[in-house]
């Protein structure tokens, strides 16, 4: 069986290659074909949340497919845009709604919105990337969670954006070993546990962010009992004690 590490390598090897290949898939190329040709046609929000199709697609693209029937919902990320500090978006904690909001930004660019490339191309390639992280994770979710890390995480600003998502917290509670009981504690002082064990500005650093994935795909393979060298051994056994030593920085106590 493969690692979750060799199969993210052999895809993020030549990445531009392997979104090509998934590009040409007949499903995909198909949504993709329809959403170029009918998106410049929507020039309003009520056009956007109209047109079920096209909406699906933009939604999925930004990792937002499970909320779109919430429709009501997206109607006021759209309408209140990203301009505000306190617009719905901005106060989501949620960066994926911002870069929505972002690329179809009708209360800036009214109905000039969709003509951007930001709502065009931007989105189709975003979908592209999608559909290849969740058909990965078909067969192999560490594989999965590993194209978004690698995605996902160089954006995000503090813990709390790590916190927020919950496909980058699963990525950093196994490679440091956080405990389910950590969700208990006060979000301060589970930020505080994250800073204390990940500088947030090593994400932005390309060597450093593939080290991280290095040691999530171990973790998340000895895990699953799948065996891939020696050296997951080593970190099997201190998995345990990362879960101590976290429970530590928060406060909690065992036996009690």
């Amino acid at each position: 069986m493969d690692t979750t590490f060799s199969t993210y390598r052999l895809l993020t090897r030549n990445l531009d290659r392997t979104l090509k290949l998934k590009a040409a898939e007949p499903q995909v190329a198909l949504e993709t074909k329809y959403y170029l040709e009918n998106i410049t046609k929507v020039k309003s929000v009520d056009d956007f949340l109209k047109n079920t199709r096209l909406f699906n697609y933009a939604m999925n693209a930004f990792g937002l497919g499970d909320m779109a029937y919430a429709k009501a919902y997206m109607r006021k990320v759209l309408n209140e845009g990203i301009t505000d500090t306190k617009s719905f978006a901005n106060r989501l904690n949620d960066e994926r709604f911002v870069a929505f909001a972002k690329a179809f930004d009708f209360d800036n660019y009214g109905a000039l919105t969709t003509s951007r490339s930001q709502a065009r191309q931007d989105v189709a390639d975003k979908y592209v990337r999608q559909a290849l992280e969740v058909d990965q994770g078909v067969e192999n979710e560490g594989v999965r969670l590993a194209l978004y890390f690698q995605r996902e995480a160089p954006s995000v600003k503090s813990a709390y954006g790590l916190l927020a998502d919950p496909a980058l917290w699963k990525v950093v509670k196994t490679v440091y070993g956080f405990p389910d009981a950590m969700a208990m504690a006060d979000i301060e002082k589970q930020a505080n546990a994250v800073t204390k064990r990940l500088d947030i500005a090593d994400l932005k650093d390309a060597t450093k962010l593939d080290r991280l994935i290095r040691r999530f795909t171990a973790r998340w393979d000895a895990d699953q009992g799948v065996a891939s060298s020696p050296a997951l051994s080593l970190i099997g056994r201190s998995y345990s004690t990362s879960s101590n030593v976290a429970l530590t920085l928060l406060g909690f106590k065992y036996g009690g």
